[in-house]
């Protein structure tokens, strides 16, 4: 398809398309439509395009209009996953501050869970509640480090900041869903042994014997040092404490030290993997994606707000797209615990440039780019809609667009490391709603 067609789809559709915002339109039963239905394995797109609704901005503070049958979509669902086909564009990140406050401004959301440890989120928290301290050295103490570590996600906490200063009886929270350290430290730690001390001072003793050599847990590396016996006896105690604060008398804030208790005991059983076996790695990403989803789940459940589940297209999606080293996704456990409540979208794009390393754990975020996508790609097809910039929900796609939608073919999806080959991807499998951009840019790394 020719960029003039591109152009013509963005000028020419979208006002028609707009009208329609909000419905899907139902496949029409015609000679015309069977033919397509034949053929779709051959050219998907024009099924594609009668299934596809126009984005108009990717940026946030915009009018929401082309967002209305992306509500509709959504629908009822208490937890939504808004995956990023890579941890370093910003129009992946733009795109989940823009689709949050929409969310909260007009479908009752109020949490925003990040793949972040589970402490760093209440410190972040904390600001967006009270408003103590300066988001931009917030962002540097807790996000250091990590993809999102970028001025988007200054943006997005600010707003969540300035928000709830202007709406203090319904307030948006701030969630770090992930296991992990360094934010494991003592000042975390009394969280749940202060508990303990107001209120079962007869279990403290008891409490700080089995946490007795793990705290505090602010340094992975150096804890992975400690002899692999030691680290699997400090997890099992890390457990027991758990079972210990969950165990007492109380509510509220049995609950909240209880989740405290389980975030170690979840990172103190993720360290305690052996690496060194082959099993290892593939072991230590379930617990750490079953971890994500107890911690998004217990949040929804005990606070019963509506959460937008920001993470990478992996950890969203229904199925892993790397069975090899990924067994099992959040998304997959969300759905077994929050059956239809869980609703994941998928992002995709045609070409642009991102921020990754060139080696996983080590080196700096640079910057990467990568052409338009090959022909036989998932990208390559959904690029030839006539819109740059839309969505659309595969589950009420024309019959001949769910068809192509449910086949696996190569797709990019990029991390924390790059080049990386594409994985053999069903879009249809993997996700409800899937957002295609035509081109991304690098993150803007935090001034």
């Amino acid at each position: 398809m020719t960029d003039s067609r591109k152009r013509w789809g963005r000028r020419g559709v979208i006002a028609a398309a707009v009208v329609l915002t909000g419905a899907v339109l139902a496949p029409v039963a015609s000679p015309a439509f069977a033919a397509e239905t034949a053929t779709a394995w051959r050219d998907p797109v024009r099924s594609l395009d009668r299934a596809a609704h126009p984005l108009r901005s990717t940026e946030p503070g915009r009018n929401t209009a082309d967002l209305r049958a992306l509500g509709g979509m959504i629908g009822d669902a208490k937890v939504v996953g808004l995956g990023e086909a890579t941890h370093g564009s910003h129009e992946f990140f733009t795109m989940k501050e823009r689709v949050f406050r929409y969310l909260v401004e007009e479908k009752g959301f109020r949490a925003f869970a990040l793949e972040l440890s589970w402490s760093a989120g209440l410190e972040i928290d904390e600001y967006v509640q009270s408003g103590d301290g300066d988001a931009r050295e917030l962002a540097k103490r807790t996000l250091a480090g990590s993809p999102w570590d970028r001025e988007e996600f200054v943006s997005l906490i600010r707003w969540m900041r300035e928000y709830n200063r202007t709406h203090p009886g319904r307030t948006v929270h701030f969630v770090g869903d992930d296991l992990g350290a360094p934010s494991v430290n003592d000042a975390f730690f009394a969280r749940i042994t202060d508990y303990v001390r107001q209120h079962h001072p007869e279990a403290l003793p008891r409490l700080e014997r089995l946490y007795t050599g793990l705290r505090p847990i602010d340094d992975a590396f150096a804890y992975l040092r400690k002899p692999l016996d030691e680290r699997l006896r400090l997890a099992t105690q890390a457990e027991e404490a758990q079972k210990l604060i969950e165990g007492l008398s109380g509510a509220d804030a049995r609950d909240w030290a209880g989740q405290h208790a389980r975030f170690v005991a979840q990172t103190a059983r993720f360290l305690a993997v052996d690496l060194a076996d082959p099993k290892g790695l593939p072991a230590a990403q379930i617990l750490r994606d079953r971890a994500m989803a107890q911690n998004v789940a217990w949040w929804q459940r005990r606070t019963g707000h509506k959460v937008l589940l920001s993470a990478h297209n992996g950890h969203v999606s229904y199925v892993t797209d790397n069975p090899g080293l990924y067994p099992k996704t959040q998304g997959a456990f969300l759905r077994e615990t929050l059956g239809r409540d869980y609703l994941p979208i998928g992002f995709s794009f045609d070409r642009g440039s991102f921020l990754s390393k060139d080696k996983a754990l080590e080196g700096e975020w640079k910057r990467f780019s990568v052409p338009a996508a090959p022909s036989g790609s998932n990208e390559h097809t959904l690029d030839q809609v006539r819109f740059e910039d839309f969505y659309l929900d595969v589950r009420t796609a024309p019959p001949s667009a769910r068809t192509w939608l449910d086949t696996a073919r190569p797709t990019r999806t990029i991390g924390t490391q790059f080049p990386v080959d594409p994985a053999a991807i069903s879009l249809g499998r993997s996700y409800d709603v899937v957002i295609h951009l035509h081109d991304v840019r690098q993150a803007d790394l935090r001034r």
